[in-house]
């Protein structure tokens, strides 16, 4: 018998790989609940074309061996028209085997990341370093009149480039790193470098640890009272999820900056989270950092840009992608920037307040300032 794709004129096959399982279930389960929320919607409005949209949801399990076999699946068993997911940056490049260089399928990847992806078939939906560092730094050490940076950092691409561009910014704004390092991702005790931090004149901690190793870093980090004597914690991928899995006082001042937070009030963004909260209730909640608001972004990004194309035609909806544009969505409106593949957006600097973040600086449209793409 005969599969059914889309250029049967039948349904949309659109594959979403995220980690529902492992130490980023907490949000992987949240992009998961994005993507079914928002094909769902599409399809209540008649589908996309006249189509119904399949979901074709696949568990990561935060094992980049894993993302890539279901990479695999998606495009050689499945066939689908696009795929969305990852969180991590190596999960991103596990993806991009299967599903780019040798599937040459259209990727989206919705988080936050180090920026600096640049192919023809990926678009990146979250924010990058022009769009989170370049505001944030000068505007802390300006506010705070902090001069002295410690980077304690994960072991994998996106922390070595986010530290690469914030030592151009806090060194342009006459600040110096006074630590850098690297640890493995599962690394628990850091003792030896809250010893350095505490001991080295440390005024801000700019960190890149990430989960499983982030929980027991910032445990040590406030035993040794950093933030009581003045110092500050920035990361800024910390958004309300990650306080599932700390206490508040751990992380009481933290900075962070990224496209979305629910304490932003435009009205589209409260209608959205909340139809979210009542159809998922729970702890995996609709975030920026967990990469719900790039996932939300692209979905209905890629919804635009076929509907331009008025095919499933991968050249055609790339053609339109690459311009594609939404009036609302979690944050404000967001557009592609012509010839980058990345997303201008608004943005926005938020500080931990009792669990809970508040906005502190409202940034505006900011554009990536990614490289064109040839």
């Amino acid at each position: 018998m005969k599969k059914t794709t889309a250029s049967d004129g039948r349904t949309i096959r659109v594959g979403v790989i995220t980690d529902q399982t492992g130490a980023l279930s907490f949000m992987g389960t949240a992009d998961a609940n994005v993507a079914k929320m928002v094909i769902n919607d599409i399809n209540a409005k008649g589908g996309l074309l006249g189509r119904h949209i399949d979901l074709y949801l696949e568990d990561s399990a935060t094992t980049d061996s894993v993302a890539e076999a279901k990479a695999t699946k998606l495009v050689q068993q499945d066939h689908v028209d696009v795929i969305f997911g990852g969180i991590y940056s190596s999960t991103r490049q596990a993806i991009k085997g299967p599903a780019v260089v040798k599937g040459k399928k259209l990727y989206i990847y919705p988080e936050q990341y180090e920026g600096e992806e640049s192919d023809p078939l990926i678009f990146c939906t979250g924010p990058v370093p022009s769009q989170q560092v370049d505001p944030l730094i000068p505007w802390l050490m300006k506010e705070t009149g902090a001069k002295k940076f410690y980077l304690p950092s994960a072991d994998y691409i996106w922390p070595h480039t986010m530290n690469r561009k914030v030592r151009e910014a806090v060194t342009a704004h006459g600040g110096e790193i006074v630590g850098e390092e690297y640890f493995p991702l599962d690394h628990a005790d850091y003792s030896k470098t809250v010893h350095k931090v505490m001991s080295g004149g440390t005024e801000v901690v700019f960190n890149t640890i990430v989960p499983p190793g982030l929980t027991p870093f910032l445990e040590q980090l406030y035993k040794a009272g950093f933030s009581k004597k003045g110092g500050h914690i920035v990361c800024t991928y910390f958004d309300e999820n990650f306080f599932n899995l700390v206490p508040p006082e751990h992380v009481e001042g933290l900075y962070s900056c990224l496209d979305y937070y629910q304490n932003v009030s435009d009205p589209f963004s409260k209608k959205l989270i909340d139809e979210y909260n009542k159809l998922y209730p729970g702890s995996a909640r609709f975030t920026a950092g967990s990469a719900c608001s790039g996932m939300y972004r692209g979905l209905k990004l890629w919804e635009a840009a076929v509907k331009e194309a008025g095919s499933l035609k991968q050249e055609d909806v790339i053609r339109a992608l690459d311009h594609a544009k939404i009036a609302e969505g979690p944050g404000g409106a967001a557009e592609m920037v012509p010839g980058q593949h990345h997303v201008r957006m608004n943005m926005y600097i938020a500080q931990a307040n009792n669990g809970k973040f508040k906005i502190v600086k409202s940034l505006g449209i900011i554009d990536p300032k990614e490289r064109m793409l040839n």
